[in-house]
């Protein structure tokens, strides 16, 4: 094994703990531990939350030419956001709503900005 391939394999291992770690540990420390019913109403609402952060900034900002707001120029990204939206209100399915987001945009994309 050359020295390259072994500090590969050493990144390769390092990374897996580093993306373990934050799974793990917090499982080994709950799972003995009653849970507050206020902690897991409010938990409901995390995965929501980030989704339309992440989306929310695709849609709207441009980040090609620093933070900025990209208004109504990212036409094909809005209207298929509103499909998703109607999608995820309707099927509350957040796998459907992901691959009819990317088709709609696909198809959109076509004949509007992106």
């Amino acid at each position: 094994m050359t020295a390259k391939t072994m500090e590969h394999l050493i990144l390769v291992i390092l990374s897996m703990l580093v993306a373990f770690g934050p799974r793990f540990i917090p499982l080994r420390i709950f799972s003995t531990r009653d849970i507050p019913k206020w902690f897991n109403e409010w938990m409901k609402y995390v995965p929501v939350s980030l989704f339309t952060a992440l989306v929310v900034k695709d849609v709207f900002i441009n980040t090609g030419e620093g933070y900025v707001f990209t208004g109504i120029h990212n036409m094909a990204k809005i209207i298929a956001s509103l499909i998703v939206i109607a999608v995820a209100y309707r099927s509350r399915s957040m796998g459907l709503s992901v691959i009819l987001g990317l088709v709609a945009v696909t198809i959109l994309a076509m004949f509007l900005p992106v």
